[in-house]
């Protein structure tokens, strides 16, 4: 993205208010958009995610993919996004599982870039800003980050789909080390296809992070293409939150 969709989703202040779930449940369905009324541009609970300097957006929608409510997103030259604001304690519910599916890869995306930071599919995971377990430093740095693009999340992990970097890489986002990208999935070989993934956020934030992980406060689809100025399109399906098998046994 053209000012960096790492640094820029500003979802604990955007967003407002949060979901809660019951906490003796085993899994929280975040995303479930099979479930959504096709036809219509927003599944419930969910609300755009826009940037001020990039006017393109690009377009969600619920359809039938397959016979499954899926949302599809179709980005030309173009970015935006689909939030939603959630309270999940990354402990008790450390996985997430999601579906998605792209037409295509982005031939000048570019993981390191900041003119490569476009990627047809992406899954937004931020966390609160706790300013009593921040460092010194890591405070003055939010600081500097707020003066220059306003509200933004402390940190954020960003599951993506690249065209390049090998899967399981973890990367600093090119505009800011707020934001680590995950990639989930890299190059052709699934395109067109529905894949299933699985992710322990808890593990993943305290090796990209090195530290513990603070309250879950939004989770967000995306498909971008303002840098690259090409065009992509994806499908999304359910997101869901569930406790470890460990959890889930006590």
């Amino acid at each position: 993205m053209l000012v960096g969709a790492g640094v820029l989703l500003a979802m604990g202040l955007l967003i407002a208010p949060a979901c809660l779930w019951a906490q003796s449940s085993t899994v929280l369905e975040v995303g479930k958009f099979s479930v959504s009324q096709v036809g219509t541009a927003l599944p419930d609970g969910w609300k755009p995610l826009t940037f001020k300097k990039i006017p393109k957006h690009t377009s969600y929608e619920v359809v039938k993919d397959g016979g499954v409510t899926v949302v599809k997103a179709v980005s030309e030259a173009s970015a935006s996004g689909l939030i939603k604001p959630v309270v999940i304690d990354p402990k008790e519910y450390p996985i997430v599982r999601w579906r998605w599916k792209i037409d295509n890869v982005l031939q000048r995306s570019d993981v390191t870039l900041k003119a490569g930071d476009d990627f047809p599919a992406r899954l937004y995971i931020t966390f609160e800003y706790d300013p009593d377990k921040v460092g010194f430093g890591k405070k003055l740095k939010f600081k500097a980050g707020q003066a220059l693009f306003g509200d933004i999340p402390i940190a954020a992990l960003n599951y993506i789909w690249d065209t390049k970097a090998p899967a399981g890489t973890i990367v600093e986002n090119a505009y800011t080390n707020f934001a680590k990208m995950v990639i989930v999935e890299s190059g052709t070989q699934n395109v067109g296809m529905w894949v299933d993934e699985e992710r322990n956020i808890y593990e993943d934030y305290k090796k990209a992070f090195g530290e513990e992980p603070p309250m879950i406060n939004g989770v967000a689809i995306m498909s971008d293409t303002d840098n690259t100025k090409e065009q992509a399109t994806a499908y999304y399906g359910d997101i869901v939150f569930r406790k470890s098998v460990k959890a889930s046994s006590r």
